[in-house]
């Protein structure tokens, strides 16, 4: 038996073939093998939201899936969101509307926001506190992201 296995993927709109450890975290696989350190490691335990991606456009904690799950998905990072210009006001606003302080929980937040938007893109307050309870902040208190989150799902509907 094969301690290893050959997964195949899409990632940030590329695709992607690794052969990696059966017990590898998605986390692991994107920071240590993909060299993408967008993807923040926090607690470890889907407590934080730190790690969040966007797997087949659904939200998830990175440090709790295993890559093998990846196998013939489709998987965005934060950094898959440069190159997707519907996300230019996302990133824009996070900086500009204060919705950022130290920045460590800002990638998780900005994935999980965009998941936010993309299921409910006229997100009301009730909606986006719902939305990212699971992505910790401790150093806005939440307001200014909320307001960030809002501010750009009226752009995203005004446009």
């Amino acid at each position: 038996m094969s301690l290893t296995h050959e997964i195949k993927f899409t990632l940030n709109g590329s695709p992607v073939s690794l052969t990696i450890p059966l017990t590898m975290s998605v986390l692991t696989m994107l920071r240590d093998l993909l060299n993408l350190t967008g993807t923040k490691y926090g607690c470890g335990e889907g407590e934080c939201g730190a790690c969040t991606i966007l797997i087949d456009g659904v939200s998830v904690n990175a440090c709790l899936k295993f890559a093998v799950d990846c196998d013939g998905r489709t998987l965005t990072t934060v950094e898959g969101l440069v190159a997707d210009s519907r996300n230019d006001p996302l990133r824009t606003a996070f900086a500009e509307k204060g919705g950022v302080q130290c920045g460590f929980c800002t990638p998780g937040m900005v994935m999980q926001a965009r998941h936010i938007l993309d299921n409910y893109p006229r997100a009301n307050e009730s909606q986006i506190k719902r939305g990212i309870e699971g992505n910790l902040c401790r150093c806005t208190g939440y307001k200014k992201i909320i307001e960030t989150i809002a501010s750009v799902g009226e752009l995203d509907n005004k446009g």
